[in-house]
């Protein structure tokens, strides 16, 4: 009804809006065979090339969602611009290689232009705030335990990108020079997000 407030409309029940979303149900059965649809259409099994690529990209994004939550201010921006642009990764890796062409530069097909964007902030990272000169142990900060453990995902996403690039004998794709610098990103990211870096051995040991 006109002039009705929120909570009377909750009252009422819910909207059109929400009934029609209740119509679409998060299972459909088709990947019951174990095979899974591809973007632009096909399927494939589930434990292809592929399909183990982008569901290490999406284990990345989740990941970094947990370092999101822990990160504040221009952190958590840095983190959200990377979670968006793995979205753009796991399309084109989600795609059929003869369907490539479908793919739309910067939306579902990784760039040259996105890999050198992650190498200037890189750059912007490192020169604020140095790096390490040794290996540092994880977990000075929440929100840095979470960059590592993302980091530590994106490294095996780009394993996992390697073979399917080779297996399937894709050409001109910048998926797995992008992975390599995500991970450099995030190992800065990380250290950023420390006030102090632990390294991996102690002065006693380094005397030894």
């Amino acid at each position: 009804m006109p002039g009705q407030s929120p909570i009377a409309k909750a009252r009422n029940g819910p909207t059109d809006r929400v009934r029609r979303l209740r119509r679409v149900k998060i299972y459909t059965r088709r990947g019951d065979d174990g095979s899974t649809g591809l973007f632009h259409g096909g399927r494939v099994a589930k434990d292809e090339t592929g399909p183990e690529a982008f569901g290490t990209v999406d284990e990345a994004v989740s990941a970094l969602g947990v370092a999101r939550a822990a990160a504040v201010g221009r952190l958590a921006e840095q983190i959200l611009e990377v979670q968006r642009e793995l979205f753009v990764v796991a399309a084109e890796l989600a795609t059929a290689p003869e369907r490539r062409g479908m793919l739309e530069a910067g939306v579902s097909l990784t760039t040259s232009s996105m890999v050198v964007s992650l190498e200037q902030r890189i750059d912007e990272v490192e020169a604020e705030r140095g790096l390490p000169s040794e290996f540092v142990v994880p977990g000075g900060s929440p929100a840095a335990a979470a960059l590592d453990l993302a980091r530590s995902i994106a490294r095996r996403a780009e394993r996992r990108a390697v073979t399917h690039v080779r297996q399937c004998a894709v050409e001109d794709s910048f998926v797995v020079p992008y992975l390599n610098r995500l991970a450099d990103y995030l190992y800065v990211l990380a250290r950023s997000a420390e006030a102090t870096w632990i390294p991996s051995r102690t002065d006693s040991e380094e005397d030894g």
